[in-house]
């Protein structure tokens, strides 16, 4: 028996994914990269860049053409208007057929070649619903336009210590019922002394709005009850600790459900620092948000730039 299993895991294929830390954050290489779907053809469509996408629809027309043009060459003298033998008039031809252009200067002129263009005619209507289903998915994915801060900070808000983050919609429309979730990561080790990466999804301020237009500000309350309650920079790091941002909510425009999300590691935190303020009133009354300092935060106390 344990050599039967021994067997069987022998053949099983090892794979061995390599969890990189780099400036304080996890990651996992090759995470939804193209390249790792060789063997998805549908998932490696979806995620090629457009240009890699294009082109491999090219070869397979391509292709697919040159299998059909040596099928007819196969037959014999079977095209009329095409010379015997010639590659070119036969590829040209299956060009023809797959498209449904039929310029009637090359056609079959035997069963073997009329067999031939009712299974092109068949692949070519296969092939075309495959490759519009596939661009429409493509196009109709729907991508969230939210900027993070390329900082979070630490800093007293309304006498307790806050960590805060700032999130923007780019878009400038609605995103209508956003959510928001704060995950915490660390490394621990159970009593029985055990490694675990250990996820605290942490309490907000305010976890949802009913519309989110502009700027959002997701704070958390260091209190007592917080998993950050005691932490230092230092311990943080030790800990390899990370922060998961999530963003969620309707896009108003096209009615889709979008996801957004943003890592934080112990080096992106500043602590006793402020975010520099983005609204800014004219002598009129009237309020103006400016991105200039999106990302820019100050010490604490000192004045409003």
């Amino acid at each position: 028996m344990k050599s039967h299993q021994l067997h069987l895991r022998s053949r099983l294929p090892r794979k061995i994914v390599r969890i990189a830390r780099r400036e304080g954050r996890f990651e996992v290489d090759g995470l939804n990269q193209w390249y790792h779907y060789l063997r998805d053809p549908y998932h490696l469509m979806l995620t090629v860049p457009w240009k890699g996408f294009i082109l491999l629809v090219a070869i397979a027309y391509i292709l697919l053409n040159t299998i059909f043009a040596c099928l007819y060459l196969l037959g014999g003298d079977s095209l009329v208007g095409g010379r015997p033998g010639s590659f070119e008039d036969a590829f040209f031809f299956s060009v023809h057929t797959f498209a449904s252009i039929g310029y009637g200067v090359i056609a079959p002129k035997t069963t073997y070649a009329n067999l031939i263009v009712t299974l092109e005619a068949i692949m070519s209507l296969l092939s075309i619903a495959v490759v519009t289903g596939l661009a429409f998915a493509r196009f109709t994915r729907p991508v969230a336009r939210i900027m993070f801060s390329h900082r979070a900070i630490v800093a007293p808000h309304n006498g307790v210590p806050t960590l805060m983050m700032r999130a923007a919609n780019q878009r400038r429309n609605q995103i209508l019922e956003a959510e928001a979730r704060l995950y915490f990561t660390r490394d621990e080790q159970t009593l029985e002394g055990q490694f675990i990466r250990r996820f605290y999804e942490l309490p907000l301020s305010r976890h949802r709005t009913p519309s989110f237009s502009l700027t959002w500000t997701i704070m958390h309350p260091i209190d007592e009850a917080s998993p950050l309650y005691g932490e230092t920079p230092e311990s943080l790091d030790q800990s390899h600790a990370q922060f998961i941002l999530s963003l969620m909510g309707l896009d108003e425009t096209v009615a889709y459900t979008l996801h957004a999300r943003h890592l934080y590691s112990p080096q992106d935190l500043q602590w006793d620092h402020q975010f520099i303020d983005l609204i800014y009133k004219s002598p009129t009354g009237d309020r103006y948000l400016d991105y200039t300092h999106f990302h820019g935060t100050q010490p604490m106390g000192t004045k409003p730039m």
